[in-house]
């Protein structure tokens, strides 16, 4: 089963992920115990999906403090935030990274002297990794309730196992629902340009023998208009107070064109992924390399000297969502209301 794989891991005070860049045709681990070669692994999508590069961050800090010579606490600290402002640049739109790292930040500003904060800092980092583990489960046994019997479930990019540390976001509630004895089928978009759909999301759900089915993004509003689609089902990079929700690009189409089919539209992501403070102007959308766009790996399939725009990711508004599925329960709309109340009760519990 693949969600047994980890797809990040603390292992012998060193961090090891597996190399996504390399699936589906190679399944490689790689071990760091540099946090600017996490940083890199995060810039260059080796580990990728916000809850994972949120643990990945929180691994990065411990990497630092593991190999701080600082025989103060300050000195420490000073390290500490050397090495978060390296990992906060490395993706900026999702918000999980920031979470881990200001995550860490606190338990080291408790800490009473050096070695206490090192170890504080690496246990609390490997906590976070566990409980990534099992939000995604309870995030699944609840949102699993939305599906029914012979539904057949679109996603896009990938929000499994391999976005998390393990079990997955969106895709854990397709497992979680299979899980259930429920009989589900997924149809996958490849998601262009870098092929999460593809790469990961098709090689995650035929491992674990779920019915799955491949199509370009371009053959979205075709699936759905032959009524192929019953639920669509996507995971988030941050969401804000709001209810927008920002996720890999593709996603605001997809949603568009759910509504213009009357197909349930649904999110899947945990509490870290909420963005309380930003407003949707205030969202720095990644834009990435053109090459991503104009070619396959060496092959090239674009002319030379061409204008490319590269976005990470778009922003889907409240109105076209039904409800967004967190481990503490189900937002729906009007998600202001619903969203607040969610961590209303978290703060409280």
């Amino acid at each position: 089963m693949v969600h047994s794989l980890k797809t990040i891991e603390w292992k012998d005070n060193k961090v090891v992920m597996i190399d996504q860049t390399k699936l589906p045709n190679d399944l490689v681990f790689v071990e760091y115990d540099d946090y600017q070669d996490v940083a890199n692994a995060i810039k260059t999508m080796v580990v990728r999906g916000a809850p994972a590069i949120g643990v990945s961050g929180a691994f990065g800090m411990a990497l630092a403090v593991l190999h701080s010579n600082a025989q103060t606490k300050d000195d420490l600290i000073k390290d500490l935030e050397e090495a978060k402002k390296i990992l906060i640049e490395t993706r900026p739109t999702a918000i999980n990274l920031m979470w881990g790292l200001e995550k860490i930040m606190q338990v080291a500003l408790k800490g009473s002297d050096v070695s206490e904060t090192k170890q504080s800092v690496i246990d609390t980092a490997k906590k976070m990794a566990d409980e990534d583990v099992q939000t995604n489960m309870t995030m699944g046994k609840l949102g699993s309730e939305l599906f029914d019997d012979n539904d057949t479930i679109m996603t896009h990019c990938n929000a499994g196992a391999l976005a998390t540390v393990a079990y997955g976001t969106a895709l854990g509630v397709i497992r979680a629902a299979k899980e259930s004895g429920k009989k589900v089928k997924v149809i996958a978009t490849e998601t262009r340009p870098v092929q999460q759909g593809s790469r990961l999301t098709a090689f995650e759900l035929k491992h674990d023998g779920i019915d799955v089915s491949l199509i370009p993004d371009t053959a979205v509003g075709y699936s759905m208009a032959k009524g192929l689609v019953n639920k669509v089902i996507v995971g988030a990079d941050r969401i804000l107070r709001t209810g927008h929700v920002f996720n890999k690009i593709g996603t605001y189409q997809i949603a568009t064109m759910a509504k213009q089919h009357g197909i349930p539209f649904f999110i899947a992501a945990p509490l870290s992924t909420f963005d309380m403070k930003s407003n949707p102007e205030d969202v720095v959308i990644e834009q990435r390399n053109a090459s991503e766009v104009t070619g396959i790996g060496d092959k090239k399939t674009a002319p030379d000297g061409i204008n490319v725009i590269n976005p990470a990711f778009d922003m889907t508004p409240p109105e076209l969502i039904s409800g967004i599925i967190t481990e503490k329960g189900i937002a729906k709309p009007p998600f202001e209301e619903s969203i607040k109340k969610l961590f209303e009760e978290n703060s409280n519990s």
